[in-house]
């Protein structure tokens, strides 16, 4: 009896322990998001081991695009564009005798400039480079610019030189198919752009928000991701910013977005939403908060002076493009930007998306871009001719 007796205290023992861990479980704090405006928007994509998110985020903000003018799906391949930046970024950095960004980042415009040239590719003519089916730039970005390198050093340039770089783009990615068969019609990239996809690189545009430059001008944006030092982007209030943003949604456009996601407040407690805690961010590093949520997080009020100086001491650095495609509010009413990433759907709370604060898009915002349309004639007034 007394063996028989032990038995039963030690499975009720188990089976309270886990009901009171079932129990924690369901008591644990969890953000919850009531979808406001939602743009259509194509499958979640994984750059893999590269970076290459300006190209990911780029061409969904355009995919996006087709679906608005078109109402059709389309898959368009992200190594495209990347192959023929990677020919562009050389010109640039042998002409600057390697005085300039050679990377793998990238910007919007820098897709929007290759559509303009050499037009666009769907996914099924051109894949890229792959390893195992996982995108991996490590070896490609550490060859290219040892040849570079070597190529500088010389100080003497042969005419071969670009040949031979674009033989190595050849290689890792693949050779450009002057024509390709999509949906039983033959098709040129340029063709593809204009006649199928019907998309106007004219139409886009891009914004930022800091005080070192003029507000209601266009500015040269001073991060090395800007490689190609595009002076195009229209600098407006971030007030304004954000109303663009609130109001391109209502429209129906979505919007590409470059952001800091290298903060601690980034999806804390492994949760994809980005937040701006007052103690997180008041806080020395050493006391910041334990990055657990135990309830709504206190998030501080941004202005245009904390803005500019977390640019100015690199507390907000250029590191991530990502397409913005709805406005969502949490529990309490407090309002998110719904965010598409490229990093596949995996082991995500919300299948690849994430929830981003207005404090902390307010603060992290490095630039956007959407279509003209979705800009208020308002603001565009203010923009001297």
């Amino acid at each position: 009896m007394r063996t028989k007796r032990i038995f039963w205290i030690v499975i009720l023992c188990i089976s309270t322990r886990l009901h009171s861990e079932n129990d924690t479980t369901k008591t644990t704090f969890q953000y919850e998001f009531k979808t406001l405006t939602e743009i259509p928007a194509t499958t979640v994509k994984d750059q893999g081991k590269s970076g290459t998110c300006w190209s990911y985020a780029t061409i969904s903000f355009l995919e996006s695009e087709v679906l608005r003018n078109t109402g059709e799906k389309v898959d368009l391949a992200e190594m495209f564009f990347v192959r023929n930046t990677y020919l562009n970024k050389a010109k640039k950095y042998v002409r600057l005798h390697g005085a300039n960004t050679f990377a793998e980042g990238g910007q919007s415009h820098d897709v929007i400039d290759i559509m303009q040239t050499e037009g666009a590719l769907p996914q099924e003519s051109y894949n890229g480079f792959e390893i195992d089916g996982e995108v991996d730039h490590k070896e490609i970005s550490k060859v290219t610019k040892a040849f570079l390198d070597a190529v500088v050093d010389s100080r003497y340039l042969t005419t071969k030189w670009f040949d031979a770089f674009t033989a190595l783009m050849d290689t890792y990615l693949g050779k450009i198919p002057q024509d390709f068969q999509y949906k039983g019609k033959t098709y040129t990239p340029e063709s593809f752009l204009s006649d199928y996809l019907k998309i106007d690189p004219n139409d886009y545009v891009e914004l930022t928000s800091y005080t070192n430059y003029p507000f209601y001008e266009k500015c040269c944006l001073e991060v090395p991701d800007n490689w190609s030092y595009n002076c195009n982007y229209l600098n407006i209030p971030i007030d304004e910013l954000e109303l663009v943003v609130d109001q391109a949604l209502e429209k129906g456009y979505s919007v590409c977005w470059d952001a800091d996601v290298s903060e601690d407040y980034w999806t804390p407690d492994t949760l994809d939403i980005a937040l701006l805690p007052t103690k997180a961010y008041n806080d020395t590093i050493e006391d910041q908060w334990d990055k657990k949520i135990k309830g709504f997080v206190e998030e501080i009020e941004v202005d245009q002076e904390l803005r500019q100086q977390t640019f100015d001491t690199y507390q907000t650095t250029d590191d991530h493009l990502m397409h913005l495609v709805g406005l969502a509010e949490d529990q309490q009413g407090n309002k998110f930007y719904k965010i598409k990433n490229s990093w596949g759907n995996e082991d995500h709370q919300y299948d690849g998306y994430y929830y981003i604060s207005k404090p902390y898009f307010r603060l992290k915002t490095l630039c956007l871009m959407v279509h003209k349309d979705a800009i208020p004639k308002k603001i565009l007034k203010k923009f001297k001719k």
